[in-house]
């Protein structure tokens, strides 16, 4: 097998994302997923300063790739912490997981 170097396609996400929420329907399911693409944004970041393929980071985690590209990717799946620890050992960081004050609804009395 070849050789083959690891080089990241360069992509400019805030072009990307201004073109995109131009289009007619766009907007609200983006909103609705918001937290999960900022979650994905974070995973990829990582990796790509670490210099990482998704290869190494799945050895790294002992998972496959398709795990780790599950991860990487929008969707259904919902990582665990204790995944997301794993991760962020693979590429070299910690996990920072903190509530901040924000929306405020009537408490529940039950």
């Amino acid at each position: 097998m070849a050789d083959i170097k690891y080089e990241p396609v360069s992509h400019k996400h805030d072009e990307f994302l201004a073109k995109a929420l131009e289009r007619k329907g766009f907007n609200e399911p983006y909103d609705a997923l918001e937290d999960e693409y900022l979650l994905v944004r974070e995973l990829l970041g990582a990796r790509v300063r670490a210099g990482l393929t998704q290869e190494e980071v799945a050895e790294a985690m002992g998972t496959t790739k398709s795990a780790v590209s599950r991860l990487e990717a929008v969707g259904k799946h919902s990582p665990s912490v204790s995944t997301l620890k794993k991760y962020a050992r693979a590429v070299g960081c910690d996990v920072e997981i903190r509530l901040t004050p924000g929306h405020r609804t009537a408490p529940h009395h039950g």
